[in-house]
């Protein structure tokens, strides 16, 4: 099912030199976005800093979730919305000492910039801080509002399979009533037809062979277009999905299984159909199922 959920982490990125006198702070965001997808499919965005952390959130993510294609994005931002800090001097003179270095080897290589210098020093703080606890813990806080959201979704989904298999069960009701008309209606033409040929033979037939055929054509044909146990094995189906629905929990696989069974109800009334009404009836089921197959494949 759809969903998304983000959460922020602030955190102090105090660095080994004690010469900062004031650590720059820098902001963990991760965002979990999940769309629809038969099976579970995780992929994951983050930054070099906590790449070792998938691991971790694959596991996490794995034991709460079954079916989404799932993507976790990281960021980690640095504040810069205060007044700029001097770089430790222990820093900058460890850069300057490695210029010296470079330069000695490759004399026309361009000095730093102070641009440069900055950036390098913010880096060595950057490296110094630990994620270890507070990704897991933003990841359970995002995972859980990602929860909530696709809970609401699924009670969407609940009430919109719930209204189908309402107007399944009435074309359901609408197919029972029409094989005994249909049956009735081809007895009376194989008995019309019986009539015709008992008056075109004149009398070279046997009147009781004659009927017995044409009562016996009629049976086959009432044997072959009854459709009660389809109709019985549907209003079997809809019942299980009706209480599947309200149980709640993962039983979207369940479902999977049933609408197959719906689908294959269907397509046999189609197939014994004979009226334009009867066939009219299995294609409106066949789309409705259609639709609840879509639906239905989103659901854990």
């Amino acid at each position: 099912m759809t969903g998304y959920a983000s959460a922020q982490h602030g955190a102090s990125a105090a660095g080994a030199e004690t010469e900062a006198r004031a650590p720059q702070s820098r902001r963990l965001g991760l965002e979990i976005r999940s769309v629809n997808s038969r099976f579970l499919d995780l992929s994951f965005r983050l930054p070099d800093e906590l790449r070792a952390m998938e691991p971790a959130l694959r596991s996490l993510l794995t034991a709460r979730l079954k079916r989404g294609k799932v993507e976790v994005r990281a960021a980690l931002d640095t504040d810069d919305s205060n007044t700029l800090q001097d770089p430790p001097a222990r820093l900058l003179q460890r850069l300057n000492s490695l210029q010296d270095s470079v330069r000695a080897w490759l004399p026309s290589a361009a000095p730093l910039t102070v641009a440069d210098a900055l950036r390098l020093c913010a880096n060595a703080h950057s490296g110094t801080e630990d994620w270890s606890e507070a990704v897991p813990a933003l990841a359970e806080e995002a995972l859980t509002a990602l929860l909530a959201a696709r809970e609401r979704e699924g009670k969407r989904l609940a009430a919109m399979l719930l209204d189908r298999v309402k107007q399944l069960r009435t074309l359901a009701q609408q197919a029972v009533p029409m094989v005994p008309l249909l049956v009735e209606q081809q007895r009376q033409r194989f008995m019309e037809r019986w009539k015709e040929a008992m008056a075109l033979t004149d009398g070279a037939t046997l009147p009781e062979a004659a009927r017995d055929r044409a009562l016996t054509e009629a049976t086959a044909f009432a044997i072959r277009i009854d459709v009660a146990e389809e109709i019985t094995r549907l209003d079997s189906h809809l019942d299980e999905i009706e209480r599947l629905l309200k149980k709640g929990g993962e039983v979207g696989k369940r479902l999977d299984f049933l609408i197959q069974e719906l689908h294959r109800e269907a397509n046999t009334l189609g197939s014994k159909s004979a009226a334009l009404d009867l066939t009219r009836i299995s294609v409106d089921m066949k789309v409705l199922i259609e639709q609840m197959r879509e639906q239905v494949q989103n659901i854990e």
